[in-house]
Formats: structure tokens, C-alpha cells, sequence
């Protein structure tokens, strides 16, 4: 009996440390808290459902938690850190860790851009009548989602909202392709088109009769007027191959998305555009590379 108590008192543990980071972290970054999150994080830990609804529900009592932004930091680096040794422990499962990771570096990314998201599980994936990419999220008119809204991932885009219902929406997936969206070449003004092509290489064709395409060049969205259906500065895609025809009046490239399509279950819907476009600000940064200095050892002096 007392060893169920303790794992019952550990679990609880778990359980209060992961409510109070989202609802720290997602307070920081302006996401609105409306039913996704609550819905969300009740079903990715199933057997607590009712007990994340209640430690979700009283937001206004964490108000002091976050009033001051050095402290906020730093319960999270706490918070991060007490469940790291709990994952240790294997008292979290994977599954639920990997949505955790998700849903903190797209709250990051919004959060770097100056988005206002909704959070979102995916809970379907799937063709409808009228395209052939799509997935459907856990999100809808009650929680202010509606149509022509970006949706992005932590590593970039994934799609715009194309049909919402009152808990649900469907997501035209940039793989559709009927998808296109209006690019710039990070580091240049140089701007295209990049088309969905229904797999997961992409189609970028150059607007610019002056711009130049590389192999590596990084491209984010344009945007369009008043952040619908996107929004400016979203990471897009990579170019890995520059096609050569001399015949063809603009210049054409193979492009690989930033985001992994396969790989998703949390996403964030854009909600409210930056004050200002992100520029570059969401591009990612080469890692460094390290340089190793290795000093040869002295040639023994042979003894006679």
C-alpha cells in the first residue's frame, strides 16, 4: 500500500509540475488559453483528464507567478529541470514528452515572431473531397479560430485553416497541390511562388528576372494583406536543387519544407499577425562549426 501511495503522489507530482510550465510558458508568450489547451493536454494523459481540467481551469491564480518576467524564467528553467530528472525516472512517457518539446518550440517560434497563437493537437490526417493534404486539429470556432489562417509548426509552416467547425478545424497541409504561397530568399529581396506538389519536395519558381537562386537559400513567407491566409516571416523552405532550362522564362528550384509533415501533433494556428514583419528574425542559424586543435605528442628520444 504505502509503495501505491508514493506512485500515486509521484504521478500527482508529474502531473502539477507539467500544468504549471504550459500555463507559465503559454501566458509568456500571449497564447490564447481557450479550450484547445485544455482539451489538448487532458487527452495526451487520458487516465487524468478531469484533473487536468481543474488545474487548467483556474488561470487567474498563477497571475503572480508571472507578473515578473525574471522570475517566470526562472521557475521555468526550475520547472524544465525537475521534470528532466522525472523523465529520467520513467515516470513520463515518451509520447508525452515529445508533445511537451513540440508544444514549447512552437510557443518559441510564435513567441520570436510576435505571433498570437492558439495551441492545437492533431488529431486526424487525411484527404477531403476537395484536396488531397489535409489534417484535422482539435480547435475551432469557439476558440476563435476561423478560415484563411496560417498554421505553423516549430520549425515553420504547415498550411492554412480551409474548413472550421465549433471544436474542430481541417488544415490544407502545403503538400496539397493546390497549395501555393508568396516567398522571399532570406538575406535578399528576390521573391517566388512555392508550390505544393503532393509529396515532399516542392516546386519554388522565381518572380525576380534579377534574383538569384543557391542551392541552401532559405525561404520565408511574404505575407499577405492583413495576415490572412499568411502571415510574414514564417520559415518556408530550402532550396536543394536549382533547375536549369534556359528555355524557361522564370528560374525554378526543388525545395524541401522546414517543416516535417509526417511528424506533427502539436501545431499553433495563427490567431493575430506581428505589428511588424519578422524579417529574417525566424530563420535558423547555423550551428558553428567546432574546431579541434590536436597537438601531436613528442617522438620519443630512442635511449642508446
Amino acid at each position: 500500500m504505502a509503495r501505491g501511495g508514493g506512485n500515486r503522489s509521484r504521478l500527482l507530482l508529474v502531473l502539477l509540475l507539467v500544468s504549471s510550465l504550459f500555463l507559465i510558458t503559454l501566458d509568456l508568450r500571449g497564447v490564447n488559453l481557450a479550450g484547445s489547451i485544455r482539451s489538448g493536454v487532458s487527452t495526451v494523459i487520458s487516465p487524468v483528464e478531469n484533473l487536468f481540467s481543474k488545474l487548467l481551469s483556474p488561470i487567474g491564480n498563477l497571475a503572480s507567478d508571472v507578473r515578473n518576467f525574471g522570475q517566470s524564467k526562472k521557475k521555468i528553467a526550475e520547472l524544465s529541470k525537475q521534470v528532466d530528472e522525472l523523465k529520467a525516472k520513467q515516470i513520463i512517457d515518451e509520447d508525452t514528452v515529445g508533445q511537451l518539446n513540440q508544444l514549447k518550440n512552437v510557443l518559441d517560434l510564435a513567441g520570436r515572431g510576435g505571433y498570437k497563437v492558439v495551441a492545437a493537437r492533431v488529431i486526424n490526417r487525411g484527404s477531403t473531397e476537395s484536396f488531397k493534404e489535409t489534417l484535422t486539429i482539435d480547435v475551432g470556432s469557439s476558440d476563435g479560430i476561423s478560415r484563411n489562417m496560417t498554421v505553423i509548426s516549430e520549425s515553420g509552416l504547415v498550411g492554412v485553416i480551409k474548413s472550421v467547425g465549433s471544436n474542430s478545424s481541417i488544415v490544407l497541409l502545403m503538400s496539397d497541390p493546390t497549395f501555393k504561397i508568396g516567398v522571399r530568399i532570406a538575406g535578399t529581396q528576390s521573391i517566388g511562388v512555392v508550390s505544393g506538389q503532393g509529396g515532399s519536395t516542392y516546386l519554388l519558381q522565381l518572380l525576380d528576372a534579377t534574383g538569384e537562386i543557391k542551392v541552401g537559400d532559405t525561404l520565408v513567407a511574404r505575407g499577405s494583406q492583413g495576415g490572412r491566409p499568411f502571415v510574414p516571416g514564417v520559415p518556408v523552405g530550402t532550396v536543394t536543387t536549382v533547375q536549369s532550362n534556359a528555355s524557361s522564362i522564370t528560374q525554378n528550384a526543388d525545395v524541401t519544407s522546414s517543416t516535417n509533415l509526417e511528424k506533427l501533433s502539436i501545431v499553433a494556428v495563427v490567431i493575430t499577425p506581428p505589428n511588424g514583419d519578422p524579417r529574417d528574425s525566424l530563420v535558423p542559424k547555423p550551428r558553428p562549426t567546432a574546431t579541434v586543435y590536436i597537438t601531436p605528442s613528442p617522438t620519443p628520444t630512442p635511449s642508446r
